[in-house]
C-alpha cells in the first residue's frame, strides 16, 4: 500500500486522531491557559514584574510549542504507520462500549486535573517572581551582595519589586526592557562584577521612598552617640554624642531648616556630576519660592553645561544605599567591639581583625579558612581568639563578595562623611557664585550636627548643648579639609 491509496480527505480528518496528538492538544490548551491566566494576572497586578512577562512570554510559549510538536508528531508517525501499510491507531470512540466510556472518563478528569494544576502552578509562579527570594536567590545568583545586604538592612520586610519595578506604561516598557537583558546577561555570564551603581532605571524617590516616608515631617534633631575604637595596642575608644539636625521640609509643620533642608517643598536643588557615581558635584543650582535662581560653581569648572545632564536633587542623593548598605571594615569590627562580640581586651584585635578582612580572597571558602588561620597566627598563645574568629568570618560573609568582586569599597555612601565624600561633594567651601559673594556653607562640623560630648568615659557626660570643637583623637588636625583624607574604611 502507498500514500496515494489513502483517501486525502480521511488522511486529514484522522491523522491527529491518536493519543500522542491528543495530548499534545491538552498540553496547548494548558499553555493557553496558564498565558490568559498570567496575562490578566500581570494586567491587575500593582507593580509590572518583568519577570512575571519572561514567564508569560517566554516560558509559557515554550509549553505551547512542545504542545504542537507533540500534535504534529503523532500525526506525523500515524500517516508513517499507514505508508508502512501497520493497522491504523486512529482512536475509534464508541461510547457504547464501557472500556471507551471508562477511556473517556479518564481522559477528560486527568484534563480538568491537568488544567487545575496548571492554573495553580501559574499562579504560584506569579506570586513567586514577586518575591525577594526569587530576585535574590534562585534566579539570580548574581545578585547574592545584594539580597544578603538587603536581609541586614532597614528595608528587609519591603519586597525587591517595589523599588525596582515600576507601575504605568513607561515603566512596564522600561522593565520589559530591562528584565529580558539581565536574562540575556546571567544565561551568557554577559552580567558586570560588580553590578553597576547608580541603577540609571530606577523609579525617582517620589515613587517609591515617599510612599512610606512624609518629606513634609518636621523631624528636629535626632540624639545619637558614636563609639570607636582607634588603631593602637590597647584599641582606645573614643565616642561622640551628637545632635544630628535632621529638621524639616514643611513650614506649616515646623522651622524649615536642618539636612531635610534640601527637601523643602518649595525648594528646588539641582546639579551636574562630572562621574558615573555621582562623587565628583562641580555645579549647583538653587531656586527657592519666590523663584531666585543661584548658581554655585567649582572654581575649576567651566566646562558648558548643556553638554551635561543636570539633576534634580531627590532623596536617594544622599540616602543612595537605603536597602543594600555594604559595612566597611573598620565600622563593622567597632560596632562588634561595642555589643562585646570581640573582646577589646585582645591586644592590637581592632587593628588586626580590620587586616584581615581586607585581604584579597577569590571565593567564600578561601576567605573563611585564611581569616582563620591568620587570626590563629597573630594570636599562637591567646584563647580568646578563638571566639574573634567566626565573628569576623560573620562579619566577611555580610559584607564582602568575592566572586562579585563587591564590597564596601566599590559602593559610596553618601549618608554622612566620614569615608566617602558625602555632603562634602557640594559642601567643601569651593563652590561659589559668580561673583564670589556666596558660598555653599564648608565642612563646618555644626552646620548639621552638634558635638555634645566626645571622648572618655566621664567626658560624655559633659554636656553641652550649645555644641563643642571637635578634638580629633591623637590632636588637632585642622589642616586636613575633610575626613577622607585619612578614613577609608579599610586599615
Amino acid at each position: 500500500m502507498n500514500s496515494e491509496n489513502i483517501p486525502a480527505k480521511s488522511t486529514r480528518l484522522s491523522l491527529f486522531r491518536n493519543w500522542i496528538s491528543l495530548g499534545g492538544m491538552v498540553v496547548i490548551i494548558g499553555a493557553l491557559f496558564s498565558f490568559l491566566l498570567l496575562f490578566a494576572l500581570g494586567a491587575i497586578a500593582k507593580f509590572s514584574n518583568p519577570y512575571v512577562s519572561i514567564l508569560t512570554y517566554i516560558g509559557v510559549p515554550a509549553f505551547l510549542f512542545l504542545g504542537m510538536a507533540l500534535a504534529v508528531g503523532g500525526a506525523w508517525w500515524e500517516r508513517r504507520r499507514r505508508v508502512q501499510g501497520c493497522e491504523s491507531t486512529s482512536l475509534q470512540i464508541d461510547l457504547n462500549r464501557s472500556r471507551d466510556r471508562r477511556g473517556v472518563v479518564a481522559f477528560i478528569a486527568g484534563s480538568v486535573v491537568f488544567l487545575l494544576l496548571t492554573a495553580i502552578c501559574s499562579y504560584n509562579a506569579f506570586n513567586f517572581t514577586e518575591s525577594v527570594t526569587f530576585c535574590g536567590e534562585t534566579c539570580h545568583k548574581v545578585m547574592k551582595p545584594e539580597n544578603v545586604t538587603h536581609e541586614h538592612g532597614p528595608h528587609a520586610r519591603v519586597a525587591c519589586v517595589e523599588c525596582h519595578v515600576g507601575n504605568g506604561v513607561s515603566w512596564f516598557v522600561k522593565s520589559k526592557i530591562s528584565g529580558s537583558y539581565q536574562l540575556y546577561s546571567v544565561a551568557f555570564n554577559k552580567y558586570p562584577r560588580p553590578i553597576g551603581t547608580p541603577i540609571k532605571s530606577l523609579r525617582p524617590s517620589r515613587d517609591t521612598c515617599e510612599q512610606c516616608h512624609w518629606p513634609q515631617k518636621f523631624s528636629g534633631n535626632l540624639d545619637r552617640t558614636f563609639t570607636y575604637y582607634q588603631s593602637d595596642a590597647s584599641n582606645s575608644p573614643y565616642s561622640i554624642r551628637l545632635s544630628i539636625k535632621i529638621g524639616g521640609a514643611d513650614p506649616s509643620r515646623g522651622p524649615v531648616g536642618g539636612i531635610h533642608w534640601h527637601m523643602v517643598v518649595g525648594n528646588e536643588v539641582e546639579y551636574i556630576a562630572t562621574d558615573a557615581a555621582r562623587q565628583k558635584i562641580p555645579w549647583v543650582r538653587t531656586t527657592d519660592p519666590q523663584g531666585v535662581v543661584t548658581v554655585f560653581r567649582d572654581p575649576k569648572f567651566t566646562n558648558d553645561i548643556s553638554k551635561f545632564e543636570i539633576r534634580k536633587m531627590d532623596c536617594m542623593d544622599c540616602h543612595n544605599r537605603p536597602s543594600h548598605r555594604y559595612v566597611a571594615p573598620d565600622r563593622a569590627v567597632n560596632l562588634a567591639m561595642e555589643l562585646g562580640q570581640i573582646d577589646r581586651n585582645i591586644p592590637w584585635i581592632k587593628t588586626n581583625a580590620v587586616y584581615v578582612l581586607t585581604r584579597k580572597f577569590d571565593t567564600d571558602d578561601q576567605a573563611r579558612d585564611g581569616i582563620a588561620t591568620a587570626l590563629a597566627e597573630r594570636y599562637p598563645n591567646d584563647s580568646r581568639i578563638h571566639d574573634v574568629i567566626p565573628v569576623v568570618q560573620q562579619i566577611y560573609r555580610d559584607n564582602f563578595f568575592p566572586e562579585m568582586k563587591a564590597d564596601w569599597s566599590k559602593y559610596p555612601d553618601n549618608l554622612g562623611h566620614m569615608i566617602w565624600p558625602g555632603c562634602f561633594r557640594c559642601h567643601d567651601g569651593r563652590h561659589k557664585t559668580e561673583d564670589k559673594k556666596q558660598t555653599i556653607k564648608a565642612n563646618d562640623c555644626n552646620t548639621c550636627h552638634t558635638i555634645l560630648a566626645q571622648g572618655v568615659g566621664a567626658d560624655m557626660n559633659k554636656l553641652l548643648p550649645a555644641g563643642q570643637k571637635f578634638n580629633h583623637p591623637g590632636g588637632d588636625l585642622d589642616e586636613f579639609p575633610s575626613c577622607v583624607d585619612c578614613h577609608n574604611g579599610g586599615p
